[in-house]
């Protein structure tokens, strides 16, 4: 059975050009297809409406690392604009929509407007703090720092709302579920973490 896309759609950026966006195309994927492959060779800009869409690598022991979460009212694989091809897998991990921009359109679009190009390197800049700050995460060797870390950059005031599975959450630690449940139990042992429905909190010495 194919499970329905989100209801909550997400607009394209206001910095995109009316005539660029009349060229945006729909595209569905149900829970669990592929987009592309690791390889392949850009033809298209995506833009995730609805849904989420992971771009995913398997570390030597099997275990997805996840690469970049594109969820509804974000871009997906932005650097690959001006890549011979593609460095990650881009897996649907919940029913999804995408508008789709053909990839020569939108580089001859960022060439003709200057302020179109300007707003796209602030956003381009914004994504790489994001991924700087993940990039620092998996360096770090404890799942433990690695959980820490991941709700004081992601969350607010020290606390993080998680609606997925924790599976989902092992993979954006890059480490498995199974060394994910026992940091999070010693944290919550240690009076450290509080878990409730839908969110993560630290408390007092679990601060950074």
């Amino acid at each position: 059975m194919t499970n329905p896309p989100s209801p909550t759609t997400a607009p394209l950026p206001d910095f995109l050009p009316p005539a660029l966006c009349a060229l945006a195309r729909e595209q569905s994927l149900t829970r669990g297809e592929t987009l592309f492959r690791r390889g392949q060779r850009p033809t298209r800009v995506f833009f995730v409406a609805a849904g989420e869409i992971h771009l995913l690598r398997h570390g030597v022991h099997g275990q997805a690392v996840i690469f970049q979460r594109s969820a509804a009212g974000s871009f997906l694989a932005e650097p690959s604009i001006d890549s011979p091809g593609y460095h990650c897998d881009a897996v649907a991990v919940a029913a999804s929509r995408l508008r789709v921009f053909p990839l020569a359109d939108f580089r001859s679009a960022l060439d003709a407007d200057p302020a179109f190009a300007r707003r796209w390197r602030l956003f381009l800049a914004r994504e790489i703090r994001r991924l700087r700050g993940r990039a620092e995460r998996l360096a770090m060797r404890s799942v433990r720092e690695r959980i820490v870390h991941y709700i004081e950059c992601e969350g607010e005031d020290g606390m993080l709302s998680w609606s997925g599975e924790l599976k989902a959450l092992a993979a954006e630690l890059g480490v498995t579920h199974e060394a994910l449940y026992r940091a999070l139990a010693r944290l919550a042992a240690d009076g450290l973490l509080e878990r409730a429905p839908g969110c993560l909190r630290l408390i007092g010495s679990g601060r950074l």
